[in-house]
């Protein structure tokens, strides 16, 4: 009986942090969360997530970058940058995230992922209690672009239950697509209460037409056996402004910013701006997924 009185009171004690942190993070003027992801690896999902949040820091917005890769963290390899710090760090209690942000010289801040550390699920309560506080100081920002892993571990869907917008990026290759819907299939299923933004972005096509037939098609099957809305906002021309780009370890669209790859994410953002937020989303939606499970 004293055992389970005792795990009665830690249970209690922890719901009260929850609702806590919760209450502290669901206040209004908060930061916009922007959760990316892909059904697939190799889709271009990094690429895009650091050069939109350069798009949004050209119309005047603070933007911070979170690599929620902690498995195979790259957005400070494609600045170029090795950070002292990073996630693990968070985590381990030994910094906390506001001294791991990493002002970069194109005026927006990174936070480094922690390769090998995979899942958030695995976390002890007090080190969720500790991350979730740690992500609240992120909300001096304007805009949070969350940059996950490629697939459909529990880390993915929690950051795409916590964001505001899901962007899912897809390319045109039949096997990006069918991984596209099966991300979407998951989200639909297993993510109660869905009231984000679901949108889509197709990358490296050659032209507006085959865009449109991906977006089209995706947009059919997803309303026919899902029954979910998903937006299109647009796609980014296969540029070799890009991949050069990459090689030299700067976004695109400070390396060509009149490429037509740099006039595509500046729309993209455009028509992200544009659309009211219809979801549920912020810390306090991704406080209630982390203490849910």
């Amino acid at each position: 009986m004293e055992d389970q009185a005792e795990q009665l009171r830690e249970l209690v004690k922890a719901n009260e942090a929850a609702e806590d942190i919760s209450r502290q993070i669901s206040k209004p003027g908060k930061a916009r969360i922007l959760t990316v992801a892909s059904g697939k690896g190799g889709v271009g999902k990094t690429n895009l997530s650091v050069n939109m949040a350069l798009a949004y820091a050209r119309i005047g917005k603070r933007v911070i970058v979170l690599d929620a890769d902690l498995g195979l963290a790259n957005v400070n390899v494609m600045l170029k940058m090795i950070p002292r710090w990073n996630l693990y760090h968070v985590i381990r209690k030994q910094k906390t995230m506001r001294e791991i942000i990493i002002e970069t010289e194109y005026g927006i801040g990174i936070v480094a992922g922690a390769s090998g550390f995979s899942k958030i699920a695995n976390l002890t309560e007090d080190e969720r209690i500790n991350f979730i506080k740690e992500l609240n100081t992120l909300t001096s920002a304007d805009i949070i672009i969350i940059d996950t892993s490629a697939g459909v571990s529990s880390n993915v869907m929690d950051f795409i239950a916590a964001a505001d917008e899901a962007v899912i990026i897809t390319t045109p290759e039949p096997t990006a697509i069918t991984d596209a819907y099966g991300i979407i299939k998951i989200i639909a299923t297993e993510i109660e209460n869905l009231e984000i933004g679901l949108k889509l972005v197709v990358n490296r096509v050659h032209n507006a037409a085959e865009a449109t037939r991906v977006a089209d098609r995706m947009i059919a099957i997803t309303s026919q056996f899902l029954n979910v809305k998903l937006e299109y906002l647009g796609f980014v021309y296969d540029d070799s402004t890009v991949s050069q780009a990459v090689l030299r370890q700067r976004p695109f669209m400070v390396e060509s910013p009149r490429s037509r790859a740099a006039q595509c994410v500046q729309h993209i953002v455009g028509r992200i701006e544009k659309t009211d937020s219809v979801g549920n989303g912020g810390f306090g939606n991704l406080v209630k997924r982390f203490f849910g499970n």
